[in-house]
């Protein structure tokens, strides 16, 4: 009896460090997670500074999403890529195209949504605007895929995820690439010509269920006491564990 009395025990105590260290960790979670909203919000919310200011941030840290940018040149339109979506519940398409800025760098552009009617230039040529544009949008990083996430299909100018490096190779050439600035750029809703691609699609928006989860592990480190509590009460009543 008494060896199943320390065998329950000491498996109640490693549960127990356990949970409270997965509580413990949530709140951690949730420290950086109010950390990086905060630092990104304030981004999002800031006035615009130029590529050349977002390019050192991303050689120094890297970190530059959702960092709003403003830049100058002209769209290489015959170059855009196709990149499927879904928003507000609508399929269609993102425009990413070339922008060579009068640095001579080359920034993919996400110019926003279509609907999958004006997927095809033609049908929307007033929105191909030409000479020198200014956009303003966001910073973002290069993509990625899931298990879930179908192949691109560069042949087809087909793409389910933002392959940077890929698009960049299906539209420009070695030395062109040697040129290109290492993340995409999304246009904020500024008015385009014949109104597509409709920008500023970006939503600045984050999940942060780190304390629910950090309650959750409490309370099943608390729940976790109460029945080892209860099954010591009835032994030392009963002699017994059931």
């Amino acid at each position: 009896m008494k060896s199943s009395l320390v065998k329950l025990t000491l498996f109640a105590a490693a549960s127990m460090a356990l949970l409270i260290g997965f509580g413990t960790w949530q709140l951690q979670r949730l420290a950086w997670k109010e950390g990086l909203i905060e630092r990104i919000e304030a981004r999002a919310h800031g006035d615009p500074v130029s590529l050349a200011a977002v390019l050192r941030n991303w050689s120094q840290t890297g970190d530059i999403e959702y960092q709003r940018v403003r830049l100058s040149g002209v769209f290489d339109h015959p170059g855009e890529r196709h990149l499927y979506t879904v928003v507000e519940g609508k399929p269609g398409w993102r425009i990413i195209t070339p922008l060579k800025t009068g640095e001579n760098e080359i920034v993919l552009v996400d110019r926003g949504y279509v609907p999958p009617s004006l997927k095809d230039p033609e049908n929307r040529t007033a929105g191909q605007v030409r000479g020198t544009v200014t956009v303003t949008g966001f910073a973002r990083a290069p993509g990625g895929k899931n298990a879930f996430t179908p192949e691109n299909d560069p042949a087809r100018n087909i793409w389910y995820w933002r392959n940077h490096e890929g698009m960049a190779a299906s539209i420009l050439d070695a030395g062109s690439r040697e040129r290109l600035v290492p993340f995409f750029v999304e246009a904020d809703a500024a008015a385009v010509p014949g109104g597509w691609p409709k920008g500023g699609v970006t939503r600045v928006k984050f999940v942060n269920r780190h304390l629910e989860y950090a309650i959750t592990w409490y309370g099943l480190a608390l729940a976790l006491l109460g029945v080892y509590g209860a099954i010591i009460w009835r032994w030392r009543k009963y002699g017994e564990f059931t």
